[in-house]
């Protein structure tokens, strides 16, 4: 009976000690302009709402992308709290563009998505040089931020070492240890 109580505050206080706290990541809940919107007159500025705060880092990008793949994004996204924005290059041909984000979420963990809208009358603008379109790419580029699994493996398998072995250990009586 005692080894058996043994065990079970052993693993009781094992998955205590390793669960970490349950987060969620961020969730879009809106944007400007709309998602499948149509405008007749691009927009200055994108933003994206979510409903947490965003962690603020080189890591929250904005990008504007239009027909034929081109560049439409005017330069760095900010982060208040719980919106990002950044600046929009004036639009030229008329189609869809996508406002693609990645940002850091208030649990840590990257989260991406993209938002899509119509311009129904072509602008004037032109988009941004290829060579600062790549230098926006490379810079979302990168590992996903996110904390390895093998750690928590290791820290299982000790875990489960030392109940074994304290199980063990009060599991013999003098008798057992004479022999």
């Amino acid at each position: 009976m005692k080894r058996l109580l043994a065990c079970l505050l052993l693993a009781g206080a094992g998955m205590v000690g390793l669960a970490g706290p349950a987060f969620a990541h961020n969730v879009l809940v809106g944007s400007d302009p709309k998602d499948g919107t149509s405008l007749e007159a691009g927009p200055s500025t994108v933003s994206l709402t979510f409903d947490l705060p965003i962690q603020q880092g080189d890591f929250d990008v904005i990008t504007v992308t239009g027909p034929g793949n081109t560049r439409w994004d005017g330069g760095p996204a900010k982060v208040d709290s719980n919106v990002i924005s950044a600046p929009v290059r004036p639009l030229g041909a008329a189609g869809q563009y996508t406002v693609g984000y990645r940002i850091l979420s208030a649990d840590g963990h990257p989260v991406s998505g993209a938002v899509k809208f119509t311009l129904t009358k072509a602008g004037n603008g032109t988009p941004a040089t290829p060579t600062a379109a790549s230098d926006a790419q490379a810079s979302t580029d990168g590992s996903d931020g996110s904390v390895p699994v093998w750690p928590w493996i290791v820290g299982g398998v000790v875990l489960l070492g030392v109940g074994v072995f304290v199980a063990l250990r009060m599991g013999r009586t003098p008798e057992d240890s004479s022999k």
